[in-house]
């Protein structure tokens, strides 16, 4: 598998801007949807969990994790059945996404079902299945709309009217955990041999890089990035600014080391 058809992950290290989101629990209402282009009105499709309810939800969610580790539930299962249930809740004002994915990495690493030390790419599986992982959130939220009554707020949120907590705590998860099982399949038959070779191609490019110069990790890393972009050639422009101190044997031997370790599909 050539780097190319790799995203390369960033991980970006800030500090939280509180101007515009509200740190820890909600303490309003929260939707999912979108706002009428005129009033502004919020048009739903999904009605998060009252924040009067969230801190015991959420509670509820940490005593179903324990238990479900305890008595080994299957990961799959209790995966599903944790990070489904938190997105739901909405329990956030933002980053509810990001947390739902790592709870399912979560679950499934503290369950034992990956080896230790190696992240299981299940996220990327579920970002290549997008369609059918909103029709898996959709067969819980579009019934469970009907059954919320709200009213809009003001400042184009809503405010739910009946109690609402029994619906986050009791549904039918059948079709989250058939979901994550397809995924699991998926990246295991698919995602992790690709990633295997990946990590073998790229410790062979390293070793024999390794051979002609020395580059510290960081150069060595931009180096296979140009190389990805550019079919395995050095561009005019790399080879006159980032890497002008290599010579053009080094250069051709670097290319061709390209070559090996990532042969060209047949």
């Amino acid at each position: 598998m050539k780097p190319a058809g790799r995203r390369l992950a960033i991980v970006k290290w800030h500090c939280v801007d509180t101007r515009f989101v509200g740190m820890g629990l909600r303490r309003k209402g929260g939707f999912i949807g979108r706002h009428e282009r005129d009033t502004q009105a919020p048009l739903p499709v999904h009605i998060s969990a009252r924040h009067q309810d969230l801190p015991d939800l959420m509670m509820g969610l940490q005593a179903f994790e324990r238990r479900a580790l305890e008595g080994r539930l299957d990961p799959i299962v209790a995966a599903a059945m944790l990070a489904f249930g938190f997105v739901y809740i909405h329990p956030f004002e933002d980053g509810n996404g990001r947390l739902h994915r790592y709870l399912i990495h979560h679950i499934l690493a503290r369950a034992g079902f990956n080896p230790p030390g190696i992240v299981f790419p299940v996220s990327a599986v579920i970002q290549r299945r997008i369609e059918d992982y909103a029709k898996v959130l959709e067969s819980i939220s579009a019934p469970r709309l009907e059954l919320v009554d709200w009213k809009p707020t003001k400042d184009g949120n809503v405010e739910v009217l009946n109690e609402t907590a029994h619906l986050h705590r009791f549904f039918d998860m059948t079709k989250h955990a058939e979901f994550l099982a397809a995924c699991v399949r998926e990246t295991i038959e698919v995602d992790l041999p690709e990633e295997i070779e990946f990590l073998k191609s790229f410790d062979r490019f390293k070793a024999g890089v390794e051979e002609i110069i020395d580059m510290p990790g960081p150069v060595l890393d931009l180096l296979l990035k140009f190389l990805s972009q550019n079919g395995g050639q050095l561009s005019k422009r790399a080879r006159e600014k980032e890497f002008k101190a290599l010579t053009e044997q080094e250069i051709e031997a670097i290319e061709l080391l390209y070559d090996l370790s990532w042969p060209k599909a047949a």
